[in-house]
């Protein structure tokens, strides 16, 4: 069914009779979080009482129908006196999106001057994260800001090894997190989004990070990035579990390609995007990858996709991919910088040709994005998270590099 509003008339009706008004907003979409939910709540809740006691404020969790004890802990979690808090369940497509468009109806509603997104399963959340994050919106001087984060080397791999080159390269801005999860806006650009056609697709899911960023960029709102510190989460392997994700995240990308394709056509190279540095580094805490089993997919499915893969690819490509299917050592495998740049373009161009259907089209592209990162996480297998960071930036630049065959692959369509 589609619904023309995430919130259900109690919640709404609760908003307008019990909240009121709010200047500042925290929304935290939730899913079977029980373990981590109150912390996060607690965090916030002391953030929001310690460096803004003359605002008027709320913590809002949008739940997506857990049956577990979430909400009930939701409930109970104390909070310092002049933070209100509220839990709901939204409507709409299942996914992050749709939690993430119930909070911006909400503070449309309380008239909310910030809006602060907040994950979850957060373990490393301080109150101090409150202050940096929401005090450049609230000061006036940005619209948007960005976490800027050590996350571990293999937490965030479709961020690492797409995303993020991705959206430099296209947009010309250097915003390490475009994906992050943690953001801080201003109420006019959460007004901004919820007029937006795209809330029964895959923005209502794990697209949504990815499409605010590359909204916020091509509509010219004012961009920052606040440094947090280290990330520390109930973080996917991404070997098993970033499937679905990957086709939402991907499929959104490719979209705003096509939606942005005046824009990122002018931009040539990239530049920093101003970073307010405050938290220290430490290492992330580890997490074990079945490098094998990634690499493997694409031996695994080259037999059935080796065929249209030879379509979407030109030859030099596909030569080298079909080399790398044959890899008979893993240790020996290794997929080259400038090939995972070119291969990635090659199919956002499938996608924008509509030969082969976009799911199609996403799916044909998931064995070697698996494959991709089993390489990195090979190839990083010794390094710090911090260390690490050398080669996505390498992997980053080999994109703006290759950007010139983007354009000469896309304007053949």
């Amino acid at each position: 069914m589609r619904y023309k509003v995430a919130l259900r008339n109690e919640t709404r009706h609760r908003l307008r009779t019990k909240i009121k008004r709010a200047d500042i907003v925290v929304g935290i979409p939730c899913y079977y979080d029980e373990d981590t939910i109150g912390y996060v709540i607690q965090q916030a809740a002391e953030g929001l009482a310690k460096y803004f006691p003359k605002y008027k404020k709320v913590i809002l969790v949008s739940d997506g129908g857990s049956l577990d004890d979430t909400r009930e802990i939701i409930i109970a979690a104390p909070v310092p006196k002049g933070v209100d808090k509220m839990v709901f369940i939204y409507r709409g497509l299942p996914g992050k999106g749709t939690a993430f468009r119930s909070v911006f109806e909400a503070s449309k509603i309380l008239g909310a001057k910030v809006v602060l997104t907040l994950d979850s399963d957060l373990r490393s959340i301080t109150p101090l994260w409150i202050k940096l994050m929401v005090h450049p919106v609230l000061s006036g001087k940005y619209d948007y800001v960005t976490p800027y984060y050590l996350r571990h080397k293999y937490d965030g791999t479709i961020s690492n090894n797409i995303t993020y080159p991705l959206t430099r390269a296209l947009y010309g801005l250097r915003i390490r997190q475009p994906m992050g999860g943690d953001f801080a806006l201003s109420g006019d650009l959460a007004k901004a989004y919820l007029i937006e056609d795209v809330w029964m697709g895959d923005v209502a899911r794990f697209g949504i990070d990815s499409w605010m960023t590359t909204e916020a960029i091509n509509k010219g709102y004012r961009i920052c990035q606040v440094a947090l510190g280290t990330k520390i989460h109930n973080p996917k392997e991404p070997s098993l579990k970033l499937g679905p994700m990957f086709r939402e995240v991907v499929g959104t990308l490719f979209k705003l390609m096509e939606k942005y394709e005046y824009n990122w056509m002018q931009v040539k190279g990239s530049k920093p995007v101003r970073i307010y540095d405050h938290r220290q580094i430490v290492e992330p805490e580890a997490l074990l990858v079945d490098v094998e089993g990634m690499i493997g997919q694409l031996a695994h499915h080259y037999s059935d996709c080796h065929d249209i893969w030879r379509e979407i690819m030109p030859e030099d490509n596909f030569r080298a991919v079909r080399e790398l299917a044959h890899t008979k050592e893993i240790i020996n495998f290794k997929f080259p910088l400038d090939l995972w740049a070119r291969i990635v373009y090659d199919f956002a161009v499938a996608y924008h040709q509509k030969e082969i259907s976009p799911e199609d089209v996403l799916g044909l592209f998931a064995p070697l994005y698996f494959a991709k990162t089993g390489s990195f996480a090979q190839e990083t297998l010794r390094m710090s998270s911090k260390e690490a960071e050398r080669v996505v930036e390498a992997q980053a630049k080999a994109f703006e590099k290759e950007k010139s065959y983007l354009i000469e692959r896309w304007e053949e369509v």
